[in-house]
């Protein structure tokens, strides 16, 4: 029984289109449709990906992955997706740059290491407390979703599908940041967390939501 859970689990639930906000504020020319697209697209990839996975015996791939590294899987397909369907943004071709989509021909190869043209993208399993590396004035959008995690097997959680929960967006300033620095004994990350006012600006702007 548990084995025809985890072959259900390997196909995503669609992304419902009927859960997009049309009257939703978005930057350089980014429409619903290219972000539903983009979306659309992932839920694809994961079930193929899956599916040819379970067929050799191994896990899904968000099942044995650590969860920030799948988190990053997320938000890294998106950014190769939408510029496909937005004629206006490109993925950021600077190592590690800064933000991931920026305004296409703005900038030499479509490349820069820092930048406050652009949007930052990311994917998060949760509905709050997004982060970053640095407070700034940035648009910002994240992807939120619901699945499985390499932790799930051994604390007895039942298999289950991907899916998308929601998408928020907003142009956030510093004041929207909160910085968390580190101690000279940790090797955390340096961060700064989305604060309280930015969670409410980007759920004020919602693309989508499926939380329900």
């Amino acid at each position: 029984m548990s084995n025809e859970y985890e072959y259900k689990a390997c196909t995503p639930i669609p992304v419902n289109p009927n859960r997009f906000n049309p009257n939703c504020s978005l930057p350089y020319g980014l429409t619903v449709e290219h972000v539903y697209r983009a979306m659309e697209d992932f839920i694809d990839f994961l079930g193929f990906i899956n599916q040819q996975l379970h067929s050799k015996g191994i896990p899904r791939l968000e099942s044995f992955l650590m969860p920030a590294n799948f988190s990053s899987i997320v938000g890294e397909f998106i950014n190769i997706r939408i510029p496909e369907y937005c004629p206006y943004l490109a993925k950021n071709r600077y190592h590690n740059g800064h933000p991931d989509l920026v305004p296409k021909g703005r900038f030499p190869d479509d490349a820069v290491q820092y930048a406050q043209d652009g949007i930052e993208v990311k994917g998060s399993r949760h509905a709050s407390g997004w982060q970053g590396h640095n407070p700034e004035s940035i648009w910002l959008m994240v992807f939120c979703f619901d699945s499985n995690t390499s932790n799930d097997r051994i604390r007895g959680v039942a298999p289950k599908p991907f899916c998308f929960k929601g998408v928020y967006a907003a142009k956030l300033d510093k004041d929207d940041w909160a910085f968390s620095g580190r101690s000279e004994t940790s090797r955390r990350t340096i961060t700064a967390s989305v604060t309280q006012s930015g969670v409410e600006k980007m759920k004020a702007n919602w693309i989508y939501d499926d939380s329900s």
